[in-house]
């Protein structure tokens, strides 16, 4: 446990992958997900315009990581946690067949005084990559933790 700028945390996870698990991506996930999002693109939904495949929209490795446990950080802050945004960077197609591998890590725990006062954000990076080893997607979620009685 270190503390900087005021912060105390576990260190020892910046950086450090954990597997979150393996996804096996099918045609069905796929025109599931499509249309509960209200997806109208040929691409992702197979329809009519002669695509052999389909291809899964950009957001959906958000569905991967909702509810993914991490690593506790142990930080030393606040009482009162929230989510504070997200943000997927595709790198290359999701298709029907693929195997993601999916890997989680803390990338940086920093703190930021706001209208309510001082609040810890923790960033957590997950990197999706395919059985060509082929990074697909990485998706940015940030946390900010602080005290309920902040006002």
């Amino acid at each position: 446990m270190t503390t900087d700028n005021g912060i105390k945390y576990d260190r020892s996870l910046l950086g450090k992958p954990h597997d979150i698990g393996t996804i096996e991506v099918t045609r069905e996930m796929i025109l599931k997900f499509s249309r509960s999002t209200g997806e109208t693109s040929d691409i992702h939904l197979g329809n009519k315009s002669g695509h052999k495949t389909v291809i899964a929209p950009p957001t959906m490795c958000n569905m991967f990581v909702t509810g993914v446990s991490r690593p506790d950080i142990k930080l030393d802050f606040g009482d009162m946690n929230l989510f504070a945004g997200q943000s997927i960077e595709c790198k290359a197609d999701i298709k029907p067949g693929d195997v993601l591998e999916a890997k989680t890590q803390l990338e940086n725990v920093y703190s930021k005084t706001g209208r309510s006062g001082k609040m810890v954000f923790s960033v957590w990076l997950t990197t999706f990559v395919n059985q060509d080893n082929k990074k697909v997607a990485i998706v940015t979620e940030s946390f900010v933790r602080r005290k309920k009685d902040a006002r």
